[in-house]
């Protein structure tokens, strides 16, 4: 199965050939000033699986890690399109919201939960880490 899916002003199409290796809704602090308060929501994805047309703007910052962390959005309408950390070149984690529905992609996990303001409803079904998981397989 394969997933297509543009910013909101169509500048800028993904294609990914591959499935998810995993799929979590983020609640640092970071990823809720990008998603305006509240969780991102992430596919991870082998790099080697995507596929991105157009221009696209990126964003670095060294995180607590000591691993630097790029986001990469549109830079003419500002949809968040995908992230990747130094330390794991071989993934990407896409932004959910950049992908056509339906897709099937749901969160299976919550991360930074600790980051989480005191108002988050976290879904108690799901797996919870207060912090950075462990790295998903790669199949």
């Amino acid at each position: 199965m394969g997933y297509a899916g543009r910013c909101a002003c169509g500048a800028v199409e993904v294609r990914i050939d591959g499935e998810a290796l995993g799929v979590r809704q983020c609640w640092c602090r970071r990823c809720r000033k990008i998603a305006a308060g509240g969780p991102t929501h992430n596919a991870i994805f082998l790099t080697a699986d995507i596929w991105i047309d157009g221009v696209t703007a990126s964003d670095s910052y060294v995180a607590d890690s000591g691993n630097t962390l790029t986001r990469s959005h549109c830079p003419a309408c500002g949809t968040p399109i995908l992230g990747g950390s130094s330390a794991r070149p071989q993934m990407r984690v896409v932004r959910l919201g950049i992908l056509d529905d339906p897709h099937g992609l749901k969160p299976t996990m919550a991360i930074w939960a600790s980051e989480a303001p005191d108002w988050a409803i976290i879904d108690p079904a799901i797996e919870t880490f207060p912090a950075q998981p462990p790295i998903p397989p790669q199949s």
